[in-house]
């Protein structure tokens, strides 16, 4: 099946999307979840992005993926592993209607990953997003390449996602508090 990179502008409901979402997972795991951190382009005020909610659930440590797993598989999600990026476990939903909540709604589309709170993956998440936040000509720099590469690539995730890795690599080497290059 082949799908369309779509790039669309800023959408306020993003934020209580995330939060909804959020909630309905928050409440199926407990204290097994630290927090649940709203990441990717969505969580960026102004930043177009591909309209898919990317949520980070934090966890103490991998010893209670186990239990995560299990709790987050009554809501229909199914752990994915990995993908070849440590500290950041992925999960797939089942269908539209999950979070099943009891509610029988379908939610906004969304990527649902389980990070350890002392995990790399995450740190690298939180600082990308926290950076677009506060510098908004980088979010505007950010949002023009992926609008060009959604463009020259518009069934190939993976050459977008390559095509973007130089930028956030960039904003991610810090040098005192500030991007270099």
């Amino acid at each position: 099946m082949t799908r369309t990179i779509d790039i669309v502008d800023y959408d306020p409901a993003w934020p209580e999307a995330f939060a909804a979402i959020s909630r309905a997972v928050a409440a199926a795991l407990g204290p097994l979840a630290l927090r649940i951190e709203h990441v990717g382009s969505t969580s960026v005020p102004g930043l177009s992005a591909k309209p898919i909610i990317d949520l980070d659930v934090v966890i103490e440590s991998p010893r209670v993926l186990p239990l995560v797993v299990e709790a987050l598989g009554t809501l229909g999600y199914a752990h994915e592993g990995d993908g070849g990026i440590p500290g950041r476990e992925a999960f797939r939903r089942a269908g539209a209607t999950v979070p099943a909540d009891g509610s029988g709604q379908a939610w906004p589309a969304h990527h649902l990953y389980v990070c350890p709170s002392d995990g790399e993956e995450l740190r690298r998440h939180l600082r990308f997003r926290d950076y677009l936040r506060s510098h908004p000509e980088a979010a505007a720099r950010y949002e023009a390449l992926k609008r060009d590469l959604a463009e020259r690539h518009p069934n190939d995730i993976d050459s977008y996602v390559q095509g973007k890795s130089a930028f956030v690599e960039r904003i991610l080497a810090v040098d005192g508090g500030e991007a270099r290059g």
